[in-house]
């Protein structure tokens, strides 16, 4: 008996708006969407915005094409170009070390899987699934709106956080440089700022970091997450790989640049055993100063990351969101300001006693690090042709 033919993805596709299958109806098993190399997140989760849901059977013929050994088709990459109005987004969250922070991209390329910023392309009416890291935004004119901004009479400065969402140095940031257009802003109006990235492209920048930090107005945060290469290649397939990472964090303290060390998130089972080695790593490389937090799972993370638990760790899966559920009082994921970052429990208070011990013990906390200056800003020409009087 011949096999039945294979379907065309786009020839099938059924909508779903809450309806329960018919009586009698055979039960069919979801067929798991195969990971495509290069992409963190497994399929695109429809968004919850989204009133009705359209299936594509296309994950079928996906499976099937992994069961003969073929490789499934890369996913390009898109950027949009957008002017925007306002660039600086401010905060009043009180487990936040700054109040206003600067996203250059909407999307990230980096593909991280466990990024809290996924569920933001639902506002675009775009999935937070394989669309947040191959569909991408680009503020084309962030430095001509942040000079405005920052010439405001009624601006006052303090630290701007650069990337605390989506990467300001991920790849197109090469070719677009709208990050190193807003460094050379702040740099010359002597305006304090941090970084947040996973990227070696920041070392680009080096002259105007060490022009910042020689007067305390610049610190880097470098996230690294492993030191397993293999993990690294599925939990972020397009960041730099850790070795890379710690090469940066070398770079960087040579140079004099106040480098710090985001060990997160942590996964308990994942990347949480490695946690003492990676502490290790960063303060051998000359971080000054570690941070970390637990696996934050916010509205479509929650499914993506079990997605992405069952085609890489299928074994672990259960035990993984077991450990997480117990970290947020039975829940994925509670939002609350005073448990979102570290979590709650035995658990939590385990991996907390261990980074602190850590720390104390590599010198990794902080307690000679002064706070970056805001008393020599000087505000900028509203209009970048406009010379200034002195």
């Amino acid at each position: 008996m011949s096999a039945p033919p294979r379907r065309n993805p786009a020839q099938r596709v059924v909508q779903t708006h809450g309806a329960a299958a018919p009586a009698g109806s055979p039960a069919v098993a979801p067929v798991l969407p195969a990971p495509r190399k290069g992409r963190g997140a497994v399929a695109n989760l429809p968004h919850r915005f989204e009133s009705l849901q359209r299936e594509v059977d296309g994950d079928a013929l996906d499976h099937a094409l992994r069961e003969d050994g073929a490789d499934l088709p890369p996913l390009p990459t898109t950027v949009m170009h957008e002017r925007v109005k306002s660039l600086l987004a401010y905060n009043e969250s009180p487990d936040i070390p700054f109040d206003r922070s600067i996203n250059p991209y909407r999307g990230c390329e980096h593909g991280c899987i466990y990024c809290y910023a996924r569920p933001t392309h639902s506002y675009l009416n775009l999935s937070p699934g394989l669309d947040f890291e191959t569909r991408l935004v680009a503020k084309v004119n962030a430095a001509a709106v942040l000079r405005e901004e920052l010439a405001a009479p009624g601006y006052r400065p303090a630290v701007v956080n650069i990337g605390s969402a989506t990467d300001a140095y991920q790849p197109i940031e090469r070719e677009l440089r709208i990050t190193r257009a807003l460094l050379e802003l702040l740099v010359q109006c002597r305006h304090p700022f941090t970084i947040v990235t996973k990227a070696s492209l920041v070392e680009r920048d080096l002259d105007l970091l060490r022009q910042a930090a020689a007067t305390g107005l610049a610190g880097v945060f470098v996230s690294i997450t492993t030191l397993e290469p293999e993990v690294a290649r599925t939990l972020e397939p397009r960041c730099a790989s850790p070795a890379r990472r710690l090469r940066t964090v070398e770079t960087l303290a040579r140079a004099g640049v106040p480098v710090h060390v985001n060990a997160a998130p942590i996964i308990p089972f994942i990347n949480e055993p490695e946690l003492e080695k990676i502490l290790a790593a960063a303060a051998a490389a000359g971080a000054r100063q570690a941070h970390y937090t637990v696996l934050r799972l916010p509205w479509e993370v929650s499914p993506l990351f079990e997605q992405w638990l069952q085609a890489h760790f299928p074994q672990s899966a259960e035990r993984v969101m077991n450990r997480v559920r117990e970290m947020r009082g039975g829940k994925a994921y509670d939002a609350q300001f005073k448990t979102r970052m570290k979590g709650e429990g035995v658990w939590a208070d385990l991996i907390r006693q261990r980074f602190a011990k850590a720390c104390t013990r590599l010198g990794l906390t902080g307690n000679d690090q002064p706070p970056l200056r805001t008393d020599l800003f000087a505000p900028p020409s509203p209009d970048e042709r406009q010379l200034g009087l002195f």
